[in-house]
């Protein structure tokens, strides 16, 4: 029985494997490259750590990805903030006038094109430019706000179906014993859709550190962040600091990951010693 079992087995292994590596080996290739000692990023010539040295002293690079990082942050903080919002209203409130159209207009960027949402956005703020003055420019403002209307929606559907398939009981009864519903939303449904807050915060933070349409429709002089500089250098040649620079984001999206992970089994233990 066992030998029939791994003989049908394997072939769903093979492709898992395979799978696996045609997702993971461009990844593992941009790491291996980023030690490279030759000048060109694609061509092995012996493990060297010089173009880590010289990403240390490239300010252009360094400003741009601390910028990304910063926005990305902001961005994912108010995209959880106002999708968690917006989830909690389609999940709880059920049946009320206008439900049909937050429906629809928290899940239109799902699947709107980038470059409709760039050239949207970008109207919109040179339109409230010209009518109140604000915002002054684009800028990180804008690119923030961008990031946080396209990133938001992401964010909703993920806590709505988080709180759809939760008990109602809880909520209920803290309601009975006298709770108000604000006192009901931060103690009792925030720490049951945190899981799917984090993953929204961590989808929402991936895509803004992601995006290069939007945020092209939507920069400005002194805002460029990362994926717009590797955008403009990549059309005059690839070189090999920019696989530092991706390594690095790799190295810190893993332990942003494991992170999170670490915490949440923490907590899961420290429930469950309560």
């Amino acid at each position: 029985m066992t030998r029939r079992l791994s003989a049908r087995q394997w072939p769903l292994r093979l492709v898992l494997a395979l799978g696996l590596l045609f997702l993971y080996a461009p990844i593992a290739s941009v790491v291996l490259f980023s030690f490279n000692s030759s000048t060109s990023p694609a061509v092995w010539s012996g493990f060297s750590l010089r173009w880590y040295h010289e990403l240390l002293g490239n300010d252009d690079i360094l400003n741009a990805a601390r910028l990304s990082l910063a926005i990305a942050a902001m961005s994912a903080t108010g995209a959880t903030i106002l999708g968690t919002l917006v989830g909690y209203v389609l999940a709880r409130f059920g049946r009320f006038h206008g439900r049909a159209m937050l429906a629809v207009m928290a899940t239109s960027p799902l699947v709107m094109p980038e470059i409709i949402m760039g050239v949207s956005m970008l109207l919109l703020f040179v339109g409230l430019e010209n009518l109140i003055g604000w915002p002054a420019g684009r800028g990180v403002l804008t690119m923030t706000l961008a990031h946080i209307t396209y990133t938001a929606a992401f964010v909703a559907i993920v806590v709505q179906g988080r709180l759809a398939g939760l008990d109602l009981s809880i909520e209920e009864a803290a309601l009975d014993l006298g709770a108000r519903p604000p006192v009901v939303f931060f103690l009792i449904t925030v720490p049951l859709a945190a899981p799917a807050m984090v993953a929204g915060w961590l989808l929402g933070f991936s895509i803004s550190l992601d995006d290069v349409v939007i945020s092209q429709f939507t920069s400005g002089p002194g805002s460029t962040i990362l994926p717009l500089l590797i955008f403009s250098l990549v059309r005059h040649g690839v070189k090999p600091d920019i696989n530092v620079v991706a390594t690095m984001f790799v190295l810190v999206a893993i332990l942003v990951t494991v992170g999170i992970a670490f915490v949440q089994k923490w907590r899961g233990e420290q429930k469950s010693k309560a």
